[in-house]
């Protein structure tokens, strides 16, 4: 009987499941919703009879299951609270051994495993120590140093769409903090630029190509790329930003690569061109003109990264 393993992606409103071969290979996907209720005491025993039935289905063995969860988790698989989820503390790993029987059992937090995805086949292929950054909705994060995960003493190493990159903020984060990357280099944060004068003498956003239109990040990138001058200029301060942050990322890890993803990332090598420019220009000598790269999996690099997890 052949082997298999699972990669798990763990999300607020759906769970993504991939099965691979003891080579990587994606055989196949599925999702199941991710029952929140009740502190989420379903989600894992689902979790574990949505795996029992496709092992069933396949006459396989299952020879390890790695999971991402969208929250701190330590390098011994206890999750240190996850909100969305309705969980508190405890060993995820553990529980997760016990139902399924299974003892190759890894958990690591999402934007972490998104990272080890992409390192492994996707953006980042050919490198080892790579920073990929998730612009979506906020502004996600993960650190792969030589092949492995840079999780931190509580499982919250990467978050770097809170590193402060602007300290006259006014205005908070969700975090509760003000000036963080997530405000200016997400979606949300494109958009909240945008509806903002820049700055004294700057075009005006009634001459722009969003005026009365629904201001979104894409219609934003779409307008730079035809030549729209105020977009242009958001565009700039975005990459303002997201290099600034990236460099001071860059001055502690020194990776090979970054590698952007998430729904902004679709805007393409605009994104690269102007994040590189400022990044170069912040950074110092020793670190300027790394490879960036975009992310090439999409909702796929989270059970590509949980199955690397258990698959070596």
């Amino acid at each position: 009987m052949s082997s298999y393993y699972i990669g798990v992606d763990l999300g607020g409103t759906t769970v993504k499941m991939g099965l691979f071969t003891d080579a990587g290979e994606l055989s196949e996907k599925w999702e199941i919703p991710t029952r929140t209720e009740e502190n989420g005491r379903f989600i894992l025993p689902d979790i574990a009879h949505s795996i029992e039935d496709k092992k069933n289905e396949k006459k396989i063995e299952i020879a390890g299951i790695g999971m991402g969860v969208p929250g701190p988790v330590t390098d011994d698989g206890v999750v240190l609270k996850c909100a969305n989820l309705g969980w508190g503390v405890f060993s995820a790993k553990d529980e997760m051994t016990s139902i399924t029987g299974i003892e190759n059992v890894k958990i690591a937090n999402d934007a972490n495993i998104a990272a080890l995805g992409e390192m492994w086949k996707g953006g980042g292929r050919g490198f080892d120590s790579i920073v990929m950054v998730t612009l979506g909705t906020g502004v996600g994060g993960g650190v792969i140093i030589r092949g492995r995960i840079l999780t931190g003493s509580m499982g919250a190493g990467g978050e770097i769409g809170h590193i402060k990159v602007k300290h006259d903020e006014t205005e908070s984060c969700n975090c509760g903090g003000k000036g963080c990357l997530e405000q200016y280099a997400s979606a949300t944060g494109v958009v909240r630029i945008a509806k903002n004068h820049l700055h004294p003498g700057s075009e005006k956003l009634e001459d722009s190509c969003l005026a009365g239109t629904e201001i979104t990040a894409k219609a934003v990138f779409d307008g730079a790329k035809a030549g729209d001058t105020y977009c242009k200029d958001v565009v700039e301060e975005f990459g303002r930003m997201l290099g600034f942050g990236l460099a001071n990322v860059a001055q502690v890890v020194d990776p090979d690569a970054f590698v952007i993803g998430g729904g902004v990332s679709r805007a393409g090598e605009i994104i690269i061109d102007v994040t590189r420019r400022y990044y170069n220009d912040h950074v110092m000598f020793a670190l300027q003109n790394k490879e960036f790269r975009l992310a090439e999996l999409g909702n796929d690099a989270g059970i590509y990264g949980a199955v690397k997890l258990v698959i070596e």
